[in-house]
């Protein structure tokens, strides 16, 4: 839509410990009516709609490749690929910048 090639997907590790993560995938209005927001007075009154994801109890701090994150963090990841129809290129697992994973690197 907006010529997106690949997202950087930062804070990973903020996630490491919860049972589901909610991913926030459309919103409705008060009838229940789909919509897409077009500006930041547009979400009030909205309600978000949710899909829940299983969650991870592994740490990913500090993991350097995509098969050293917990299965359910690889499945998130998928996830979000999916719902926005782009590539996820690189991964921070915290707060280091040595605490990286580039997937596919952006500017090659």
């Amino acid at each position: 839509m907006n010529s997106i090639s690949g997202i950087c997907l930062t804070k990973l590790d903020v996630l490491d410990g919860l049972e589901a993560i909610n991913i926030c995938t459309g919103y409705k209005d008060a009838e229940g009516n789909d919509v897409a927001p077009t500006d930041a007075d547009s979400y009030v009154g909205l309600q978000p709609v949710y899909e829940a994801v299983p969650g991870w109890t592994e740490s990913t701090v500090g993991a350097k490749t995509l098969e050293e994150l917990p299965v359910n963090a690889r499945a998130y990841i998928k996830r979000v690929e999916e719902l926005i129809g782009a590539p996820i290129d690189i991964i921070s697992t915290g707060p280091d910048r040595n605490e990286t994973i580039v997937l596919r690197h952006p500017f090659a």
